[in-house]
């Protein structure tokens, strides 16, 4: 069983409104010089079949219409560090 864990992040040119009330409130707490903030999610899984993972991320853990997402394998593996929807299957 392998320790696995998807990044979930909109894609380009979709609105982050979470990103942006981030951007806009670091410069209040002094933080100066940070642009282009996005925020998305991780979801980490154990699992036997690593071979689903794409569907799974297609199918329930990312809405594809509006969400990229990254899958990162276990390094221990050797394999393949990160995948998404146009990365090359295993």
């Amino acid at each position: 069983m392998s320790r696995v864990r998807v990044l979930i992040r909109p894609k380009a040119g979709i609105l982050d409104p979470q990103g942006q009330t981030v951007e806009r409130a670091l410069p209040a707490l002094g933080f100066e010089g940070v642009t282009n903030v996005h925020v998305g999610r991780l979801v980490e899984l154990d699992v036997e079949d690593e071979s689903q993972l794409p569907a799974m991320c297609e199918k329930l853990l990312a809405n594809p219409l509006i969400e990229d997402y990254q899958i990162q394998w276990p390094e221990a593996t050797g394999q393949n560090q990160n995948a998404g929807p146009d990365a090359p299957r295993r």
